[in-house]
């Protein structure tokens, strides 16, 4: 598979608060990789980092093998065709005074890609791809239910056939039932058009679904990557087994098994000494609390941070016998 983005020790700080901090993966063409964790843990925050709708505080991304940082004026809009972003509410990111034609037609009349009597035949275009009617076009996004508009967005951030789309909560604020019928959309668009998703979510049902790689990020740190199927059945990090513990389990008859962490949340501007999950992890013992684990080759395709993972050496002998 073809590497279309390259992200290296990625870090976004505001002041003293480390939002993002050393993050590093790759998507290929095609490919739809998730960052999951809880809310705060800097997903959102990586995701606008790759498109500069946020400056970085150091780290490399490379997009095409372009360096994204250093790209200004023409090279930056050129750059900005080939990756676009479909925001988590679907109301809030259209401009309500715009009819969905307007909406759907500024950013090819913007990049200069076709004259504004022409945008009219793309338009509908887009609208259909989307599962929308053509006439739609005259309507505002107040005439839409949610689900409509968030295929609005998605028209729109297809207009310029990018090659990466950035895809942020893009099914959380729409009822369980649309939720379904977008995620069926994304899928079909990747299969016909060949598009590669950073799925940012909380939807582990969902990511499961359609993610082909997955990496879970805890206080703006990648603390597990793997394939999606493998993570999922065989997680290595406490916290990933913690987090998928927590996914509701259809069948009442089924126990859960469910993983309560214990101990407080520490926060981004305050990040632990040592493995900063080591707070609420049931397994730390003096290493945790004292070194940091970097990610590292756990088999199956997946890298974890953990040093209760590391090769050829038990928990007891990478304690020295001391648990928390």
């Amino acid at each position: 598979m073809t590497t279309l983005l390259e992200v290296n020790h990625l870090v976004k700080h505001f002041g003293d608060v480390r939002a993002v901090d050393d993050v590093s993966f790759a998507i290929g063409a095609g490919e739809t990789f998730a960052l999951v964790g809880e809310s705060g843990c800097g997903k959102s925050t990586t995701g606008r980092c790759l498109l500069r709708l946020m400056a970085p505080t150091s780290g490399e991304v490379r997009f095409e093998g372009e360096d994204v940082s250093r790209l200004r004026g023409r090279d930056l809009r050129r750059l900005k065709q080939r990756m676009q972003i479909v925001f988590q509410d679907p109301f809030s990111s259209l401009n309500p005074r715009f009819s969905v034609g307007r909406t759907i037609a500024e950013p090819l009349l913007i990049h200069g890609l076709c004259k504004r009597s022409e945008s009219r035949k793309r338009v509908a275009e887009l609208l259909e791809m989307v599962g929308l009617r053509p006439e739609y076009a005259h309507r505002y996004p107040h005439e839409f239910s949610g689900g409509q508009r968030q295929r609005v967005g998605i028209a729109r951030a297809l207009a310029l056939n990018p090659r990466l789309i950035v895809a942020d909560e893009p099914v959380s604020a729409l009822d369980v039932s649309v939720q379904a019928q977008i995620i069926n959309l994304m899928v079909d668009l990747q299969k016909r058009l060949g598009v590669a998703y950073l799925l940012i979510s909380h939807n582990l049902p969902v990511v499961r679904h359609i993610a082909h790689r997955t990496a879970v990020m805890y206080l703006g740190r990648i603390v597990e990557v793997g394939p999606t199927a493998e993570l999922f059945a065989n997680p290595r990090h406490p916290y990933t087994q913690a987090l998928l513990s927590a996914v509701p389990v259809p069948d009442p008859t089924k126990p859960r098994g469910r993983i309560l962490l214990t101990g407080d949340v520490p926060g981004p501007r305050n990040i632990p000494s040592g493995c900063r999950f080591h707070p609420r992890c049931p397994h730390a013992f003096d290493k945790c609390r004292r070194d940091d684990p970097m990610l590292e080759d756990q088999g199956g395709g997946c890298e974890a941070a953990c040093w209760l993972l590391e090769p050829g050496k038990t928990e007891k002998e990478a304690s020295g016998g001391i648990r928390k």
